[in-house]
């Protein structure tokens, strides 16, 4: 039997639709408050997948951090029958589907401990799939417009995420320097809410999205051959979108994969995908997308508002 992926890579188009019933707040009970503009959260790695606990409305359970999303994203299992009225108008898409007219409703406060986002859009999707096949109580999927606002260290060293809130110039509010040491920086480009990174195949320069929802990497099938030949195929896998389809893809190990010449990466686990539904949506020319694997072996800082990835020193080697 062939293994199943998801790609929780979901893409928001969206018209406001505005609640009526009061606060809706959403809590951390493991995150540790370091000052009023910083917190840290720990997460656990589900297969490939980074994974916190928090409570929503009297519910405890698990999100998903996922910088490929656009908004939050509220499991449809769990809250459906809270947002009977509130339609969506428009559509979600993923890499390989498209999930029509989903629910959406905006949170009046999103907390997280102490730190308190306003007027927080949110999707509801049906996320039944994901749950049932990771075997976690999933309520829903944190994206972009909640990470926004903060330098985010995603750092799978010690298995814990912080968020620093940042001002409009994308300076840290928080004004004591990170102790961990920070060795290199790139810079990328905002396309909406994705984040595109110049890499490199050997000398061939590509355009890959980062997205911590990508248990595997992803490169566009359409690749050249001189692209491709770095390629290494070794099985196939099902890989499933957010409403459920199913595709199957090859899967494989990618050579030479690198940022900068100082900045490069082991073979990487990756897949072979069509990547041309995610172009259209966001009118750019992906060639792949840098998940997991990217993560694993980077301790990344991101700053959205300087269009900046930092990177941290392993304290130990890390095998």
């Amino acid at each position: 039997m062939r293994s199943v992926l998801f790609i929780i890579w979901i893409l928001g188009f969206y018209i406001p639709v505005f609640g009526n019933e009061g606060m809706s707040l959403i809590t951390f009970p493991k995150a540790e408050i370091l000052n009023e503009h910083t917190t840290r959260i720990p997460f656990k790695l589900i297969d490939n997948l980074i994974v916190i606990e928090a409570e929503l409305m009297d519910q405890k359970g698990n999100f998903i951090i996922d910088t490929g999303s656009e908004t939050l994203i509220l499991n449809e299992v769990h809250f459906k029958s809270k947002y009977a009225n509130y339609t969506k108008k428009g559509r979600t898409s993923g890499v390989i589907d498209i999930v029509d007219n989903p629910l959406e409703k905006r949170l009046s406060e999103f907390i997280i401990n102490d730190l308190i986002l306003e007027d927080t859009n949110s999707d509801i999707i049906n996320l039944a799939h994901i749950e049932q096949s990771k075997k976690i109580h999933l309520l829903g999927i944190i994206g972009y417009n909640i990470l926004k606002d903060y330098e985010v260290f995603i750092d799978m060293y010690l298995n814990q995420i912080t968020l620093s809130k940042t001002d409009n110039n994308g300076e840290r509010l928080d004004t004591r320097p990170y102790l961990e040491k920070q060795i290199d920086t790139v810079d990328f480009k905002l396309k909406k809410h994705t984040i595109v990174l110049e890499t490199y195949v050997n000398e061939h320069k590509l355009k890959f999205g980062l997205d911590t929802g990508a248990e595997y990497n992803q490169l566009n099938k359409r690749s050249s051959k001189k692209i491709l030949k770095y390629f290494y195929p070794s099985k196939r896998l099902m890989l499933v979108g957010a409403s459920g389809t199913k595709i199957e893809v090859m899967a494989g190990k990618l050579y030479r994969v690198k940022l900068t010449d100082k900045i490069y990466f082991a073979p990487m686990e990756t897949l072979l995908t069509n990547l041309n539904q995610m172009n259209e949506a966001f009118g750019t020319s992906l060639d792949g997308i840098l998940g997991y694997e990217f993560f694993r072996q980077l301790r990344t800082i991101i700053n959205y508002k300087k269009e900046k990835l930092y990177f941290v020193a392993y304290p130990l080697n890390k095998q």
